[in-house]
């Protein structure tokens, strides 16, 4: 069997983390014809029509570590990384020599390179590939990744990881595409929060939210970003930004210690996130970030 055959072979693969993003990741790689293992959790989406699709579950990641030799974390943050892999019944247990792990989670860079390095110890491979755009491509195996990490490890895992994204950036060594991630969501979220800031002002100053949208479409103020905030302010819906404002709060903190370990000025990004701390306070974590219009008012 060819090099290129056995990396078209289908993979044993195991997956942490079937929420809104890891769903649709779990769905496509079962439908590309890979063995697919999820971790059983509360935290997860119905899994229901993957198992009916050949997926299977185990109840805990050791076991789960234990069987497979790709292994995805696509959980909330660094916290939970660190759980699943450094934990007393973690997947560093169990996990196998030769065995990948890629992690789509949004971490912080510096713990990143902590658990590669435990990795490695073990005879795995680490690479971090952060996710960027929604459920919605996610569902449709059309997700944008940024790669932390070897480009070797990186090739032999794109029968897997084509599965799911439409876009895969190799952006440097281990915790790279943490990094990279961390800077996409400020700039992304940050302009965001901005534009709902405007939109609360624009309000008390008596211009109408078609006005603004329009005058802004036309001009300076057009993107993508005021695309996902306009149907908030037309017709009051947030489908297009399904995210939450704490996971944003949590992004922007991450990015605020980043900037601040590096000596980097960040005083924007510490303005960003005030204004979700008082999105927050107003209305709670699990609101959307674009009802930040409504906070703000």
């Amino acid at each position: 069997m060819t090099t290129t055959e056995q990396q078209q072979a289908p993979r044993k693969v195991g997956l942490v983390g079937v929420g809104l993003m890891g769903h649709g990741i779990a769905s496509n790689i079962v439908k590309h014809g890979h063995q697919l293992t999820v971790l059983e959790h509360a935290g997860n989406q119905p899994i229901d029509g993957l198992l009916k699709a050949g997926a299977t579950s185990v109840k805990d990641v050791a076991t789960l570590a234990a069987q497979v030799d790709v292994l995805i974390l696509c959980v909330t943050g660094t916290p939970q990384v660190e759980a699943v892999m450094l934990g007393d019944n973690g997947a560093l247990t169990t996990l196998r020599p030769g065995t990948v792990v890629i992690d789509c989670s949004t971490a912080v860079p510096a713990s990143t390179a902590k658990v590669a390095e435990a990795v490695s110890a073990k005879g795995g491979k680490f690479i971090d590939a952060p996710m960027t755009r929604t459920a919605k491509e996610a569902a449709e195996g059309r997700l944008n990744l940024l790669v932390g990490g070897d480009e070797q490890v990186l090739a032999s895992c794109l029968p897997v990881l084509r599965c799911f994204a439409e876009n895969i950036t190799h952006v440097g060594g281990i915790g790279a595409g943490h990094a990279m991630k961390l800077l996409h969501n400020f700039v992304s979220l940050g302009t965001v929060a901005l534009l709902c800031e405007a939109a609360a002002c624009a309000e008390r100053a008596g211009v109408k939210p078609d006005v603004f949208v329009d005058v802004l479409a036309k001009g300076g103020g057009n993107g993508v970003a005021l695309e996902r905030v306009k149907p908030k302010l037309l017709t009051g819906s947030t489908d297009s930004l399904k995210f939450s404002m704490a996971n944003a709060k949590k992004d922007l903190g991450y990015y605020n210690d980043m900037a601040q370990q590096s000596s980097s000025s960040h005083g924007i990004a510490q303005a960003v996130d005030a204004l979700l701390t008082h999105g927050v306070e107003k209305f709670g974590g699990d609101r959307m970030v674009l009802d930040l219009v409504e906070a703000l008012r």
